[in-house]
């Protein structure tokens, strides 16, 4: 069924909706973690500020988060018709292209990584991990590891032509492997460049997602080795189910798109049934790995070295990774706070799971 005024309407306003409780709800807990981080610093906490190690990349992963959101709205069709916002038609095709570069080889592919890189530092033994060159240098491989994705996906949009067999193609390839945009007339009055998802750059993303996904299933099955505590457990496990079944759905859904016209409602449908999954994939692991850790820590800040003979000791441990925490009554309680050791065959090492921090109260 052709595209009426009234569904690419509907599908825009929620899109923009959702987009604005996440910004909204990224924001939030940037400022909480600014106030937990000035906190720490203010009021001395020493046990606490080693939690808050991570704070710099847990606010990177909220600002992909909000990028990819943020470029999600430029791709609707309902900001092109009647020229409400792109009023060129070639600016509409360039928007297209842009979104295909910034959100598939950039904002995607580094909230992916950012969610690897914060679960691989709870397997850190060392308190190096965690901190201020930690954080630099996990930013900087970041970048670094998106660079391929973003110069493949940048590759297809440029070599659009080439690839469909215009003039100096080297290779002849079906349109839906590399068109970005499809000019439509909606209500028989505009003519508008609808964005689509070429299949060449959705197989792309879909490779870098399966291949993280499986290193995500190894880290999970390595953190819940650690963890005592039972709603940690489910923590991690609505984590991993979160990323195996989102992140796959997104992914199918985009090729699914290919096979209808962007002028279609089924089109309408399938690429908001792909942002939406995307979007809960983005709300679920900013409250696992930055409201809830935040959150818990808070809930400890009442805890401090008051006895001066543990000084040393505690600053020991906290320098080798070894900082163990309790919440009041835990020794008694399976549920208490789940930081736990770990032996080997030689010392006594500890893990820390900062971003599952939980407190019993």
């Amino acid at each position: 069924m052709p595209l009426t005024k009234l569904v690419p309407d509907a599908f825009g306003v929620v899109t923009i909706c959702l987009v604005a409780l996440l910004i909204l709800l990224g924001l939030l807990c940037i400022a909480y973690s600014f106030y937990f981080q000035s906190h720490v610093r203010r009021q001395g906490y020493i046990q606490l500020g080693y939690f808050s190690g991570p704070w710099i990349i847990r606010i990177t992963f909220i600002l992909f988060a909000i990028w990819w959101a943020v470029g999600e709205i430029f791709r609707l069709s309902f900001l092109r018709r009647h020229r409400r916002v792109v009023l060129d038609l070639r600016w509409q095709e360039n928007v297209c292209k842009w979104y295909i570069v910034s959100n598939l080889g950039f904002a995607e592919p580094c909230l992916f990584l950012t969610l690897m890189f914060l679960l691989r530092a709870t397997l850190k033994m060392e308190s190096g991990a965690l901190s201020g060159k930690w954080n630099r240098n996990t930013a900087g491989y970041i970048f670094l590891y998106c660079l391929p994705m973003l110069a493949l996906q940048l590759a297809v949009v440029l070599s659009e032509s080439r690839l469909n067999g215009g003039s100096g193609g080297f290779v002849s390839l079906p349109e839906t492997f590399t068109k970005t945009y499809s000019r439509v007339t909606i209500d028989q009055e505009d003519e508008v460049a609808l964005c689509t998802y070429p299949l060449l750059s959705t197989i792309i993303l879909g490779v870098f997602a399966a291949v993280l996904t499986a290193y995500l299933f190894w880290l999970g099955r390595q953190i819940l080795k650690l963890v005592i505590n039972k709603r940690l457990q489910k923590r991690v496990y609505t984590l991993i189910f979160s990323v195996s079944s989102f992140l796959p759905l997104r992914i199918v859904l985009l090729c699914l798109s290919v096979l209808t016209s962007p002028d279609k409602i089924l089109f309408e449908a399938i690429t908001f049934l792909a942002f939406f999954s995307l979007f809960c994939f983005s709300v679920v692991s900013i409250c696992l790995l930055v409201y809830f850790p935040v959150s818990d820590s808070m809930a400890l800040r009442g805890l401090r070295d008051t006895e001066e003979e543990e000084d040393d000791r505690t600053v020991t441990e906290e320098r080798s990774g070894a900082l163990l925490l309790a919440a009041p009554n835990s020794s008694q309680n399976e549920e208490g706070l789940s930081l736990r050791g770990r032996r080997d065959s030689s010392q006594e090492r500890y893990v820390e799971l900062s971003l599952f921090l939980e407190a019993e109260n």
